[in-house]
């Protein structure tokens, strides 16, 4: 007899970032339509905290009260540290499936996105080798863009590079006229961007008009790169400003490999409005379709039971392999950075040749992150 169990899904698909939120839920959604486990039947019980943070905490804590022991949800780092008290309090468990800034450990949260030595360490590298050694941060005003810059800035001054000036907005705020123009007077090799939202399409918007104004090819001489930028945010920039945007990450749509061409075209199929499938929209649907493995595996939902089923699991995810790293509870992921084009998609420059090693400490790094671990190592792409 299959066993039903109701599953929390958790995102703002609402408020001032809900496009990437929205492609979450439909990656989520996915994978319990595809249910491939035996014995299993899953309930999704949809929430929309509309990108409030004290809604996050009232939903989770309305979830866990029904019976639920199982969410995969939130998409900001602030989100995720407003709920997880409720988590460790009902012995629940989040599935946390968005790249963030790492630094934090809890028994009570699996996380599916990237760590930031499969994301931050890998741009820096990048940029080093191929842009230049100076970078002028941008991001939201919020945990998450200052502790990913802290780590860009320390992995940069441990290569000898410089971040020349930091300037954080609100969540939401859309006028960066004095940005830009601090941008274009201090002249970086590049632009590390954290913003979110409808943040983060203004001001690609407005960089970009401002270089074309100055004269300046803006990808050429001042390219932006980001940790979170993705396929449904370039639509969102919209035709003018949209090409040339580097951005590291895990998984891309327009990889070729068998498992993302099936991916994109389920994620297609079922959600023909979009948003577009992502690395986050992938981040969910591992989430979602490791916890499933795990449910069938450990015949229960108990958390401990569930929690260890998850680590056995190896799934052969559109990005390539994935497992759960048993001393973390973060994933094995691998790290690729892409350039955006006109078509609003990704062109992959640089790969890992295999699933890198969650390191949510930099505990593997040498000092203040000097050097990256061996095997996050990328190679071009041909």
């Amino acid at each position: 007899m299959s066993k039903h169990y109701r599953i929390g899904v958790m995102f703002s698909t609402t408020g001032p970032y809900s496009v990437v939120p929205h492609s979450m839920l439909n990656g989520a959604l996915l994978a319990v339509a595809e249910q491939a486990a035996p014995g299993v039947t899953i309930e999704p019980v949809v929430v929309n905290p509309g990108g409030e943070l004290t809604r996050y905490a009232e939903l989770s804590r309305d979830l866990l009260q029904s019976g639920i022991r199982h969410v995969v949800g939130c998409y900001t780092s602030s989100s995720r540290k407003e709920v997880i008290p409720y988590f460790e309090k009902h012995d629940a468990l989040l599935w946390y499936p968005s790249h963030y800034e790492g630094f934090e450990s809890s028994n009570n949260v699996i996380y599916t996105g990237a760590s930031p030595n499969q994301h931050v360490l890998p741009l820096v590298d990048h940029m080093l080798a191929h842009v230049g050694s100076s970078a002028f941060c941008i991001g939201s005003n919020y945990i998450w863009a200052w502790e990913n810059t802290r780590i860009f800035r320390e992995a940069m001054m441990a290569r000898g590079a410089r971040v020349l000036a930091e300037r954080y907005v609100p969540v939401g705020d859309t006028e960066f006229d004095q940005v830009v123009e601090a941008i274009l007077e201090a002249r970086p090799s590049f632009v590390f961007n954290n913003l979110i939202g409808t943040s983060n399409y203004a001001f690609f918007r407005a960089f970009r008009a401002a270089c074309l104004a100055r004269g300046i090819d803006q990808p050429r001489i001042i390219p932006v790169a980001s940790c979170t930028l993705s396929e449904p945010e370039l639509e969102e920039i919209g035709a003018e400003a949209v090409d040339g945007h580097l951005s590291s990450s895990v998984y891309f749509s327009s990889l070729s490999s068998p498992a993302s061409l099936a991916f994109t075209r389920a994620y297609r199929e079922r959600f023909p409005g979009g948003p577009s499938s992502s690395a986050d929209a992938e981040a969910s649907y591992i989430a979602m379709k490791l916890l499933i493995l795990a449910l069938a595996d450990a015949g229960t939902d108990d958390v401990e039971a569930v929690k260890d089923a998850a680590t056995r699991q190896h799934l052969l995810a559109p990005q390539g392999e994935v497992r759960i790293d048993p001393q973390t509870l973060h994933a094995y992921l691998t790290p690729r950075i892409g350039i955006s084009t006109a078509a609003a998609r990704f062109d992959v420059l640089v790969e890992a040749p295999g699933p890198v090693r969650p390191d949510p400490y930099l505990v593997q790094s040498s000092p203040r992150y000097a050097v990256a671990p061996r095997n996050t190592s990328l190679k071009v792409v041909k």
